[in-house]
């Protein structure tokens, strides 16, 4: 404290000086030109010092660290030290992470697996507390959490509260367990995020009174300003399968701006690598017409307003010294990133040390496949009806729609599983359980992905993350579906009876352990063979995929209990009269 006071009066020099630099101020949301001066990792002034070591800033912009406000780090696909190698050299310096993916496969064990694996990174990593696992009751998870189970993780300051109440339902139904979640968390001072979309009206009200402040699921501008007016904030989405940026844009005008925060919730590998992280909302909000000063705002102070981290967000003496260098505020092209007043990574490149943290991953996270092979005679459709429901897929969205359908009976001759139609875009979807090895299996039909041949596996399938698996016929459906079995997690293809590519995830079926790089390589090679059998270019074909089961979000989903209409929480036949 004495040298960080010593050294803002002017009586001694700094540790580091960016001199002449245009400072964002996302306070007054101006420009200012001078010097930021840092002493012992916290910025202490702005104006004009001297320091041990100075460099000119003449021409380039400094503004905070950027903060992703929602992620789950495991969608990422890769160990969280990858994660963080990515997204440092795009200007990220802290994330808030709901581990909800490993919990629902792992429970306790894969939080803190998580929690261990992101300790000492050049990347603040906060938690939040998953809320639901499984997300409801009509669904089957590796695990499941109580209030008992989350409350001893508030004891980690890290923690930061519980994430995304997805059950709005259960909140609205007053539900026991749901209510003792969200008592622990108030009681121990913490706050609660969101997860409603479409949520209006008076289960809004009720949604709010219980204490949940955010939302990051709104699709429509009327949607996110009722829940503004309620008292929410919103997290504008835009990751590798949702993206709600263009159409949530009014929001970065008066009177809302302030009440908003940037979040990527899910990305891909190659999205990270050649698009970049909370920088590339920044920028596409920008290039939109957002003004860039209040889109920096939205991806920094905003963030760490709503969240309590009191001490980043903003250039400003007593913050810490998260430091972001831009060449200018169009294409805001990331230069120099500064983690408490260290450079942590120049022109894209890393230039400090990333530990790894995993030398011990716990059994029931490295081992978390335990499911027989399956076979083409499982995966029969029973026709009761000459109608089918189909789920229908929209690109950039993760609702979903009912298309009713005919049941296609000229299958036999094109080699096609029954009752589907690759050429009116209708083929086959496979939920497989694949924590307990209870033999459910859930089938359905599935509309908007575009394969006309061939078959896709993941073990990616939010959120309990069963077996997902889609395709034109029974064989190669039950050939991807083993592959990902037999290496006990991961994502595979199949197509005229043969196995084409195989991509390993074992850490618990959702990350791999090898570089990003190379993950990002296999996977464009199976994304490219997935475009050519017929997905378009704007679908990318494993993430949209990955939330066909997740029976949180409108309308129509597949799990392993069958068909899920989520609007009326039941299980509904896949074919009727």
């Amino acid at each position: 404290m004495k040298n960080i006071i010593l050294t803002a009066n002017g009586t001694q020099k700094a540790d580091l000086v960016l001199k002449n630099a245009s400072i964002v101020n996302v306070f007054t949301e101006s420009i200012e030109v001078g010097d930021v001066a840092i002493t012992d990792g916290k910025i202490v002034g702005i104006g004009r010092y001297e320091g041990k070591i100075e460099k000119d800033m003449t021409g380039r912009f400094v503004c905070p660290g950027f903060i992703d406000g929602h992620i789950h780090l495991e969608s990422s696909m890769v160990t969280p030290s990858e994660f963080a190698r990515a997204v440092i050299a795009h200007g990220t310096t802290a994330v808030i992470t709901d581990p909800h993916e490993i919990a629902n496969v792992a429970g306790c064990d894969g939080i803190t697996y998580m929690m261990q694996a992101t300790k000492d990174l050049p990347l603040d990593v906060f938690f939040m507390v998953p809320s639901c696992v499984p997300a409801t009751d009509l669904d089957e998870s590796g695990a499941c959490l109580n209030a008992d189970d989350i409350t001893p993780f508030y004891n980690d300051r890290r923690v930061l509260g519980l994430a995304e109440m997805m059950n709005a339902f259960g909140v609205n139904q007053a539900d026991g367990s749901v209510l003792s979640k969200i008592k622990t968390t108030l009681e121990h001072d913490r706050i609660i995020d969101g997860h409603a979309p479409l949520l209006c009206g008076k289960e809004l009200n009720a949604y709010t009174a219980a204490g949940i402040r955010s939302d990051h699921e709104c699709s429509n501008i009327a949607e996110a300003k009722e829940k503004l007016s309620r008292g929410q904030w919103i997290m504008i989405r835009e990751g590798t399968a949702a993206k709600n940026l263009q159409e949530l844009m009014p929001l970065f005008e008066a009177p809302y701006y302030n009440r908003i925060l940037l979040v990527t919730d899910d990305k891909h590998p190659l999205d990270l690598l050649n698009d970049g992280h909370i920088d590339a909302i920044i920028r596409k909000a920008v290039h939109l017409g957002a003004d860039p000063i209040r889109a920096i705002k939205a991806g920094s102070l905003n963030a760490a307003t709503y969240f309590g981290l009191r001490d980043t967000g903003a250039i400003a003496p007593g913050y810490d010294a998260d430091i972001v260098v831009l060449n200018d505020l169009t294409d805001l092209h990331v230069q120099e990133v500064y983690k408490q007043g260290t450079l942590i990574s120049e022109r894209g490149q890393i230039t400090t040390a990333v530990n790894s943290n995993t030398d011990s991953i716990p059994e029931r996270v490295i081992h978390s496949f335990h499911v027989e092979k399956i076979t083409p005679a499982q995966l029969v459709i029973p026709k009761q009806g000459e109608h089918i429901r189909v789920i229908e897929l929209h690109a950039g969205e993760l609702l979903t729609s009912e298309r009713t359908a005919s049941w296609n009976t000229d299958t036999s001759a094109k080699d096609w599983a029954d009752g589907i139609n690759p050429d009116d875009d209708i083929i086959k979807i496979v939920a497989i359980e694949r924590h307990k090895n209870t033999g459910h299996l859930g089938m359905g039909f599935l509309g908007g992905y575009g394969l006309k041949k061939g078959a896709v596996a993941t073990s990616i399938g939010h959120d309990s993350h069963n077996l997902v698996v889609a395709g034109t016929n029974d064989t190669d459906i039950a050939i991807a579906a083993n592959a990902v079995i037999e290496a006990e997690g991961g994502l595979a293809i199949a197509c005229q009876g043969e196995l084409k590519h195989t991509l390993p995830l074992p850490i618990a079926g959702l990350m791999s352990d090898q570089p990003l790089e190379q993950v990002n390589a296999e996977l464009e090679t199976m994304k490219k063979t997935l475009h050519d059998w017929g997905i378009p270019m704007d679908i990318d074909p494993f993430m949209t995929l990955s939330f066909v089961s997740l029976p949180v979000i409108p309308a129509l989903r597949l799990n392993t209990y069958g068909l899920i209409d989520v609007n009326s929480h039941k299980v509904v036949d896949a074919s009727f009269s």
